[in-house]
């Protein structure tokens, strides 16, 4: 009989030991989506208010769609209109008319392939390069008020959080950006710093 107690009770102890675990994990769970939906919140109010400032600060010369074409103009210049879809995640219409609302205003223009006539390639004007420049300056000073809030190290540390986040952290890892020592990311910046 006391072999019954013991196994009854060893149940007891095995299903008590679970339902902890299980406890542990839903409450584990719940923090998670919790912190994950304060920083969807917060992430969200972020950029819509940076949206806002930047917006404002560009108008009316300037949209924050038209600084994004502008950005990669000048890092792939020139580029056909179809180049930009992946980047914009647009329509080839929407590309269109926002192509056409930018050669409007002097941004930039259209030329066809020497070789080719079917093929248009899209330049930036001076202006243009004038106004990427404004339009940078304008997104890098309102950021900056935002980061200014905290020290120097807790923005390399956000930094790093926020690529790990975006999955661009590990890109630049494997891409030979990380630290020689193999030590990357702010939380070994000390270390770097004192040899060790």
């Amino acid at each position: 009989m006391s072999q019954i107690f013991k196994r009854i009770k060893l149940s007891f102890d095995n299903l008590s030991a679970y339902n902890k675990r299980e406890g542990n994990v839903r409450e584990e769970w719940g923090l998670m989506m919790d912190t994950t939906a304060e920083f969807v919140k917060i992430w969200m109010k972020l950029t819509n208010d940076w949206n806002t400032q930047i917006e404002q600060m560009l108008a009316p010369q300037l949209t924050i769609g038209q600084l994004e074409v502008l950005e990669l103009l000048q890092k792939q210049e020139p580029m056909k209109p179809s180049d930009l879809l992946p980047y914009l995640e647009t329509t080839p219409a929407a590309i269109t008319t926002l192509l056409d609302r930018m050669e409007r205003a002097g941004l930039v223009e259209r030329r066809r392939d020497e070789q080719d006539r079917r093929i248009v390639w899209i330049h930036m004007t001076p202006h243009g390069r004038s106004e990427v420049e404004r339009g940078i300056q304008v997104r890098t000073r309102i950021a900056s008020r935002s980061l200014e809030r905290i020290s120097a190290h807790n923005r390399q540390l956000l930094v790093y959080l926020m690529g790990k986040v975006a999955g661009t952290w590990e890109n630049k890892s494997q891409d030979g950006a990380g630290h020689k020592d193999g030590q990357s990311g702010p939380e070994h910046s000390e270390q770097r710093e004192q040899g060790a």
